[in-house]
């Protein structure tokens, strides 16, 4: 897929006032500091889309971008930061699993985890609350240029191990690098694979 256009739409805390679902729409979060705003920036290959930051937990906003006029990327806020006062963090869990339960064109989410750490807690049981609740997503794995292959492969077995116990079927799993651009067309083909057979449901 080729990115030819990447506009933001709007930033909102209510899913009412997100725009018409009448696009399908791709969802990316993880938790803070997992380098989401640098891969959602790579895959549009826009230098800063979506806003980096060094403070853990900036993004507080469920943020619609239009990509080629045709789907929309959702930068939806990180979970797990412990700064963050309990009264936010209720607050953005309440407005995340409302929008991740009730948006309708919601195709696909990905969740983000860091390559280079085994499975957290926090990880598993946000992707354990997705599959009870029949949300498809896929996992990608960060910053898989910041070590070894031995040892990405490694964490990413330890994954499919901890899931077996309790899946079926397990998710997709994705490798990416925002440095190299490593996994990027792999998420773009997924995106667009998915994306088609929506527009074509719809008659679109």
């Amino acid at each position: 897929m080729k990115i030819k256009s990447a506009n933001f739409v709007i930033s909102n805390t209510d899913i009412s006032k997100c725009p018409k679902a009448d696009k399908a729409e791709f969802a990316f979060i993880g938790r803070s500091n997992v380098g989401k705003s640098s891969l959602i920036n790579c895959l549009t290959e826009r230098k800063s889309l979506a806003k980096t930051s060094s403070t853990p937990g900036k993004t507080q906003l469920i943020n619609h971008f239009e990509i080629n006029n045709n789907w929309y990327l959702v930068d939806l806020p990180g979970y797990g930061y412990a700064k963050v006062s309990k009264t936010s963090r209720s607050k953005w869990g309440k407005m995340i699993e409302e929008y991740l339960k009730k948006r309708e064109n919601l195709l696909c989410t990905f969740v983000l985890v860091d390559s280079r750490h085994e499975p957290q807690k926090v990880d598993m049981e946000f992707m354990n609350w997705m599959g009870k609740n029949g949300i498809p997503f896929v996992i990608i794995f960060t910053k898989s240029d910041k070590q070894s292959h031995t040892k990405l492969q490694s964490n990413i077995a330890k994954y499919r191990k901890i899931m077996r116990k309790n899946w079926e079927e397990l998710p997709t799993m994705i490798a990416t690098s925002s440095d190299d651009g490593r996994g990027r067309e792999d998420v773009l083909d997924f995106i667009e694979e998915v994306a088609e057979g929506f527009m074509s449901g719809t008659g679109n």
